[in-house]
């Protein structure tokens, strides 16, 4: 999805013709056509009925969405100017997998096109790299979960979301729609690697929730977000993340169950703390930008609910048995 087509949608549905809307985008109709074309193969759904000009029910939802990519590029444009120097260079950028998500392309797309003389490299991290590919200079950004404490970095949060545990879709946790700490606390987690930070160990694990207690874990372990899923898929055991990833990516051996009671956790973006260079500063400052506009349209609206007395119910006492 480019940011022209979505411009090409959405004078289309303001002007009402595309003839008017290749007017103002300076384009000719056949060009528009191509876009929105484009925008529909993609989505894989008719957006405009011709003849007259009407939105689709697929058209409608996509609207709202446009308009705040349409603006954010818009005002990324902006915020690059305000950095100053219009320098060239190369930006390298980390992403753990699933970075923030839906952010982390809307990131990148907003930024080449308001800087395209930056050249933007993407490389993925694993699970020991959450900071040390930032600190070591192999990255000059990095997109993780949860947001780090270090004061070699700078951290600037992106989305603040629910927690929730994958696990095997075929295991006795998919049978519940809600899980409370007290149902995962004692299951098998799948074995981080040895030099993994101990911050991200905690999170996969819940450790706060642990009184010191550490977790079971499984025999076999996981670098990266992949392995996980796939450890999880095979049966290893389960681990903790965040709500964007069980929207994010769906496999069919996996099931994502939301934890009640538990805090709320950040994705972030990792910069070093000691760099002072424009093209960085601007990378940033869209980042914050696209987190502001579209970060809570991506999340729910409100904590998942707690059914009944804040406190845990006893044992076994899952929310629901049977989806």
């Amino acid at each position: 999805m480019q940011l022209r087509q979505l411009e090409s949608f959405l004078a289309v549905v303001e002007e009402g013709q595309f003839a008017r809307a290749a007017a103002r985008l300076f384009l000719s109709p056949p060009a528009v056509t191509g876009h929105i074309r484009q925008l529909e193969r993609e989505l894989g759904t008719p957006l405009l009925r011709r003849s007259p000009v009407e939105l689709t029910p697929a058209g409608i939802r996509l609207v709202p969405y446009a308009r705040t990519m349409v603006s954010a590029a818009e005002a990324a444009g902006d915020v690059v100017k305000d950095t100053g120097e219009d320098r060239e260079g190369t930006l390298r950028i980390g992403v753990m997998t699933p970075g923030a998500t839906e952010l982390t392309p809307a990131i990148l797309r907003s930024f080449s096109r308001a800087q395209p003389q930056v050249h933007l490299t993407v490389e993925g991290l694993g699970f020991t790299d959450f900071t040390s590919a930032v600190i070591e200079n192999r990255v000059d950004a990095a997109f993780v979960r949860p947001a780090p404490q270090d004061e070699r970095v700078t951290t600037d949060v992106l989305t603040l979301e629910p927690r929730v545990v994958i696990a095997p879709a075929w295991g006795e946790l998919a049978d519940a729609d809600g899980l409370y700490l007290s149902d995962i606390l004692d299951q098998n987690f799948v074995r981080f690697p040895d030099s993994t930070p101990r911050a991200l160990t905690d999170y996969g694990t819940f450790a706060a929730a642990r009184n010191g207690t550490p977790p079971k874990w499984a025999a076999d372990q996981a670098g990266t977000a992949q392995d996980l899923m796939t450890g999880v898929a095979a049966g290893w055991g389960i681990a903790g993340t965040l709500y964007s990833l069980g929207r994010f990516y769906l496999a069919p051996d996996i099931c994502c169950r939301p934890i009640l009671n538990a805090p709320w956790e950040a994705s972030a973006l990792v910069t070093r703390r000691d760099d002072p260079r424009p093209q960085v500063e601007a990378f940033r400052r869209v980042a914050q930008l696209l987190a502001r506009t579209l970060g809570p349209k991506l999340l729910p609206t409100s904590p998942p609910p707690v059914p009944g007395p804040l406190s845990e119910p006893g044992p076994g006492g899952r929310t629901s048995h049977g989806r």
